[in-house]
């Protein structure tokens, strides 16, 4: 019996690699995209803390600007109760008395009190 030989030539390589398709892009593009969108994020932080940095100052300068003018109001209020309180006491003792015994001003001290005590 004769026996068997290989063909001409010999038989074809033997695949033993996988032979896979590529799937997605190349790891630079996915990289590339990355620093691309956290570039992006950071701009937009920036941005917004450089806005927010702007409405605080605008806050702080409106309040420095406001103070003198409540500082007024708050006084000629405390003139108003001050005058009024003198002349309550003048009409309840008949004459005008003093706290303290000097003629210094000194500011009064006002503390509101409920009408009705609650336990």
């Amino acid at each position: 019996m004769p026996q068997d030989m290989p063909p001409v030539g010999g038989y074809d390589p033997i695949q033993y690699k996988r032979n896979l398709p590529a799937r997605g892009f190349r790891p630079s593009v996915y990289l590339l995209g990355t620093a691309l969108i956290m570039t992006y994020g950071f701009w937009k932080y920036g941005k917004g803390v450089r806005e927010m940095n702007e409405l605080a100052r605008e806050k702080m300068w409106a309040r420095i600007h406001l103070t003198p003018a409540l500082q007024a109001e708050e006084d000629r209020d405390q003139v108003r109760r001050y005058l009024a309180d003198r002349k309550r006491e003048v009409e309840l003792m008949g004459s005008e008395t003093k706290v303290y015994h000097t003629d210094r001003f000194v500011r009064p001290t006002f503390a509101i009190t409920p009408e009705n005590e609650t336990k």
